[in-house]
Formats: C-alpha cells, structure tokens, sequence
C-alpha cells in the first residue's frame, strides 16, 4: 500500500481525494484555501481534518525516507536479507523501525563489544545454540580461555559470553516487541513521595494505574511532579512474566539443565541491565508524546472558541484591570477601540479608597457614556468585581459587566507591537486597553498575542512548545480565516494570519494603505510588495472590502468564482441583485432548478455553488454573530451565597479531561466534572461543551475552606 492509499485508508476517503489533497499541499497551497476553495478535490473535509492529514502525510514520508537510510546503512555493512528488506518495508511506525535498525546501529563501546574483541563470540553463538549435547558451559568455556586476550579462566569467558548474549536477546525484536506488549496489558505506572512534605502531588504520593488506562493529564501531572524532585515515577511489570517472554524465544524445551541453568542467569541480566530500563525509557516516552498530544488538542479545542466568541458591538467599553498594592488600572475605549480616557484607582486592599475610586469610576462612565465595563480575571479580580458591581447599581442594569480572560494580556503590554500602538501609556494601561477590547473583539485583540500565552489549555508549559506553538498557529489561521477580515481596517497582527500573507506582506499591506489610500477592490492587491499571483490566490477570498466597486469584494467568493456568482444572480429578478444589501432567497432558487443542475449552469461544483448561495444572501457576514451572546452581569455572587441545589448561569472557561471550569459569578470558578455533563455516556467533556458556553448549572457542593466549587449540568 501507498502512502495516498494508506492515508485514503485512515481518513476514509477516497482515493481520489486524497491524491488530490496530496497534490494541492505539494503545490503550495494553504489549508484554508483548500478548505474553503478546493471542497470539490477533498470531498468538503474541514480545516482540522486537512490539518491532520497534513501532518500525517510529512510523518509517513519520513517514515519512508528513514527507510531508506537504515537500509542502506545495513547493505553497507553487508548484512542485508530478503527477510530483513521485507520487516523494514513492513515496519508502520519510527518506532518499529527503531527496533529492526537497533542490532545494526552504532553503539558506544559496549561489554559485549569488549568480549567480541577477545575472541568470544563462537563460544557465545555455541551457548546460545545450546550445543555439545551434555557438555556444560564451564567445558565449552575452557576452550576460550586466552590470559593474552584478557580472558585468563572459564569464569572470564563465560562473562564475557553472557554479556555478548545479553546484548543479542536486548537487540531482538522479537523480545522487545514481547516485553512491550506484556507492558501495555499488564504495565503499571508507580509514582512515591520523595519527599514527606505536604504538596500538590500528595494524591501521586503512593499511586499505581494500568499503563494501558492513565489518562493524559495524569501522564503529565506525574512528569511534572518528577522533574520538581517531589515525585519518583516508573514502570512496574511481573519480572516472572517479563522473563517468560525471553524463555519461549532462547531456551529449548530439551536443552541441558546446565546450559538452562547458565541461559537463566543471561536472560535476567539482560532483562535486568539492557532490555527493562530502555523499554521503559521508551513506554514513557511514547505515553508523554500521548499526553502532549492531548494536552495541545486540548489547548486548540479550547482556543478555537475562545476566538470565536461574538463581539460585543457598538459598545463604549471600560476595562479594569485589577490589582492590589498598585491599584486599578482603567481604559475607555470607543465603539471601534478607539481609547478614549486612561486612570488608576485604588479599591482594594491595601489602600481601600472605595468611596474615591467608586466616584472616580462613575465620572469616567458618565463622561464617555460606558455602556459595559471588562474586568481582567487575574490578581484582585474577585474584589474588583464586587467593587464593580455595587459601583454600577444604580445605573439600573444600563451599564454591566464582563470578568474575561486576561491570560497574555501583561506579553502583550510589554511588546513591541504594545509599545508601537500605545508608545505614551504605560506598561499597565496596555493591558488594560487589551482588557477592553478583549470584550469588543476577542480575535482581532488575541491573535496579537502568543497563542501560547493564552491559558486555556491543560499543562500547556509541559509539551514540546515548538509543537503546541505550530499547532496554535493552525488554530489562530483557521479562525481568522473562517471570520474573514476588513483589507481596510485590519492590522498587520490580524493580516499575517490571512492565507499566503507573511508577516512582511501583511506589513506592505498597511504601508500601501497608508501611502495609496483605502483598497477600493481586491485586485489592487497585486500592486503590494511581495504579494504575487499564488499568495493572490491563496488569500483573496478571505479579504473584504465594504463598499468598494466590486460588491463582490465584501463577499467570502473567491475572485475566480465571480462569473459563476453572476450567472447564479441572473436567476432572481434584476430589482432583487443589491448586493450591498443581500440577496436572501437564493437557496431557494437553487433548490428549485436544482442544485447539481444550477452548478452545472454556473461552471463549479456543488458545494461552491452552495457556498456562493450563502455569501451572496448576507455580504459580509460574520460567522460569529450566529453564536450564543457573551454573558453580562450586573451583580456578583460570593461563596457564602451558594448553597447546594442552587441554579445559576454560567460561562464556560476551560475545557479539560476530566470535566470544565464554569464561571458563575463568584472569584472561584466552579467544576463540573464529566460524569455530571449529561446522563449519556461520553469519552470527552468536549462532546458536551466548549469554551465560551452559557450554560444552567446546579450547585452541588461548596467548600469554602478549599474554595472549590461542584457543580452539575444534569437537572
């Protein structure tokens, strides 16, 4: 099988589709564009699919050249045969293929090196082949003896045997593949205190679950509690039936006792020394790369959403960002983000100037007419909340309020691009504006920042960074894309995550903007600096332009497409064709000439005439918009208010493993484990919520001591 077959295979495909996905990731092309504009090639598959199927086509090319290089290097060494040629061409996995190379690999000067060099290696192969009927080993051995070759008795060449067919049983795969096997049906991973001291790994203190049954967060929770020195972690597996695998591969029922007795000693030095602490090394790894690979599933499960979130618009916005001993720091910002007015006020402990920062807060909102108020989720948030909410309360539920996530907000403040956009205000004020717009327009705040910054995730700094960060920068592409941008407002931040638009083009953009004026169509795209045909291509469809000359320019139809859009307009009646308004009904011509018919007409697939249909209903259309509304407040819960029983709206927060982080109102966020989501069974909280859900919950149970909060979806 192929690699297009093999991945045709895994992803369900057809064969064609997967060729032509091949093909147009060969060429060049972005995963949005294929996406978006390619659906006829790829059968309609989705960002992430493509994205997966990308990464597994590199991986399995890999696999094919590394191949290669292992068989060349065993034909080198003249040891190449048929059967071998044929387990490498089988081997699946750079594992697999690992364990076929490792009898063949270059080694550090090893024991069994050092006894080859002595002249050892027939008395090793005559042990191994149990030969010389009764004779024992220690007869076998006098053979060898040689004090010039530092093998001056039976004792020294029988060690030096030993250690030759140590090394031989640790090379095969055969024992290797064996022992793995035994360890993920029957593996334990342990963990034990280091330390008595009390800590936040105390469950792990003395734990043990199946190696085939931990779940990801607990793989990471263990690693992390062993590179703090607190925990002490490893593989527990039966040495008897460890040792059983070796005895069905080397020891021949009829062999001699003697030669059983001395192949028994070899076995478990082998076992022992060589075979154990490297499967284990590689059990943990590959239960690591596991857990790694959830954990920034998780991360850009919970980022995508987060993104997503609908903008709160047409609002005047005033952010708190909260603190203690440096006090409040406030930003007004208007409908467009505009700031408008900056502060500082101290309402927290330890100044606890309630009643001047109360009046203080008041004139900024009557002054610039504040319709909302963002309050950052970090240090003080909790007090800044109840000062907010009893601030605000006699505006009637006219002005409300927002606890958002303020994660990367202080990366952002203290970055260049910070320092370029607000060069007057301080380090803190940044955050605050960031704070406000966060409100406004999650995504064109966060794409400003590190993905990686952005705490939604589980374990983010414990995973390989540089794989969670292309990952999250997948994540960011997609959303950006999927939203679509204004080419005459967006910054260079938003730009550089339009498909086939670098950095330095997303900057030539503005900069032509600034020089030329407004983009009055998506062709004079070509006239910017380093954007030639193919990047043309790739990023058209996801620029807007309002109001420009070709109405079509604010639509998600990709230039290429806009004779097949005029021919689809020519069915409704010619007063109809106002594209600056929508042309709603569309899909209701299509299905009455019929959608395979109307594409036909058109000169494109269905699924693009289907597309066009939606585009060309609502221009400029923002996919958020259809999305639940954030939810705002105009008063704050403490933990003394809930009791058990109570029901309350919250907002989603994070998306783990085990369950998902609710936020109701009070400092601590609540947990709703996943055995309390639904009455049905699911593998995954993330079958039942995202981040940025409003959901019902139920108090469960409050512990105020702790100050944990149990929470149920299940009324």
């Amino acid at each position: 099988m192929n690699i297009a077959q093999q991945l045709s295979s895994e992803f369900s495909l057809k064969q064609e589709h997967a060729d032509n996905i091949i093909r147009l990731l060969d060429e060049g092309n972005t995963i949005p564009f294929i996406a978006r504009y390619r659906k006829e090639m790829h059968g309609s598959c989705d960002d992430q699919v493509l994205r997966e199927f990308g990464e597994r086509l590199q991986y399995l090319r890999n696999l094919e050249k590394k191949k290669e290089d292992v068989a060349a290097a065993i034909t080198e060494q003249g040891k190449m045969t048929p059967e071998l040629q044929a387990a490498l061409d089988a081997a699946q996995t750079l594992a697999a293929l690992e364990d076929l190379y490792r009898p063949y690999k270059q080694k550090k000067r090893t024991r069994a090196m050092i006894a080859r060099e002595r002249g050892l290696e027939p008395l090793a192969q005559a042990l191994l082949a149990q030969e010389g009927g009764s004779a024992a080993p220690e007869v076998l051995a006098a053979a060898y003896v040689d004090p010039e070759k530092e093998v001056p008795d039976t004792a020294a060449a029988l060690t030096g045997a030993s250690d030759i067919i140590a090394e031989i049983m640790a090379d095969d795969v055969a024992v290797r593949s064996g022992i793995k096997q035994l360890i993920a049906k029957q593996g334990l991973i342990a963990s034990a205190a280091r330390t008595e001291e009390d800590s936040v790994y105390r469950l792990y203190y003395a734990y043990t679950e199946p190696v085939s049954k931990i779940p990801p967060h607990r793989i990471l929770a263990v690693n992390r509690g062993e590179r703090e020195e607190i925990l002490k972690v490893s593989v527990e597996v039966d040495e008897e039936a460890a040792l059983s695998v070796f005895r069905r591969l080397y020891i021949r029922p009829e062999s001699p006792a003697a030669a059983r007795a001395f192949l028994e000693g070899v076995l478990t030095d082998s076992w022992r020394r060589l075979v154990f602490p490297s499967v284990e090394r590689e059990i943990r790894r590959e239960l690591t790369e596991k857990a790694e690979e959830q954990a920034i599933k998780m991360f850009g499960a919970n980022l995508k959403p987060l993104l997503l979130q609908p903008p709160v618009r047409g609002k005047r916005v005033l952010a708190v960002d909260p603190a203690y001993r440096t006090g409040c720091k406030l930003a007004v910002v208007d409908e467009n983000g505009k700031l408008l007015d900056t502060g500082v006020i101290y309402p927290t402990p330890p100044q606890s100037k309630t009643e001047e920062s109360a009046a203080a807060l008041r004139r900024l909102i009557e002054k610039h007419h504040v319709d909302c108020i963002s309050i950052g989720n970090g240090t003080a948030s909790k007090e800044a909340e109840i000062f907010v909410a009893d601030t605000i309360r006699p505006y009637h539920g006219k002005v409300s309020y927002m606890v958002v996530n303020e994660a990367g907000a202080s990366v952002y403040s203290a970055s260049k691009l910070g320092a370029q956009e607000f060069p007057q205000l301080d380090v803190s004020l940044r955050s605050a504006v960031s704070i406000a717009r966060r409100l406004q327009d999650p995504l064109s705040e966060l794409v400003k920042i590190d993905p990686q910054s952005i705490g939604v995730g589980q374990y983010q700094h414990d995973v390989a960074q540089n794989r969670l960060k292309e990952s999250l920068q997948g994540v960011v592409e997609d959303c950006v894309n999927a939203v679509g941008v204004d080419l005459n407002t967006a910054s260079p931040s938003v730009l550089q995550y339009i498909a086939g638009i670098s950095g330095t083009v997303a900057k030539n953009i503005v900069t032509y903007r600034e020089e030329n004026g407004a983009f009055s169509a998506r062709s004079q795209l070509k006239k910017v600096k380093g954007l030639g045909p193919k990047a043309f291509e790739q990023c058209a469809g996801f620029l807007r332009i309002a109001g420009g000359k070709e109405p079509l320019d604010n639509t998600g139809v990709h230039p290429e497409s806009y004779d097949a859009a005029r021919k689809l307009l020519s069915l409704v009646s010619e007063e109809r064709r106002d594209l600056r308004r929508g042309v709603p009904g569309l899909d209701r011509a299509v299905q009455s000439v019929g959608a395979e018919k109307m594409a036909a007409f058109c000169g494109v697939g269905v699924p693009t005439l289907l597309d066009m249909a939606r585009e060309l209903a609502k221009p400029g259309r923002d996919i958020r918009d259809s999305l639940p509304a954030p939810l705002l407040r105009t008063d704050v819960l403490s933990l003394e208010d809930l009791k058990p029983g109570m029901i309350l709206t919250g907002t989603v927060r994070n998306v783990i493993d085990f369950g998902a982080f609710v936020d109701i109102g009070v400092h601590q966020d609540g947990l709703v484990h996943i055995s309390q989501m639904t009455d049905r069974f699911i593998k995954h909280p993330s079958e039942v919520v995202k981040v940025g859900d409003v959901v019902e919950v139920k108090v469960l149970e409050v512990d105020k001591e702790k100050k944990r909060i149990a929470l149920s979806m299940k009324m």
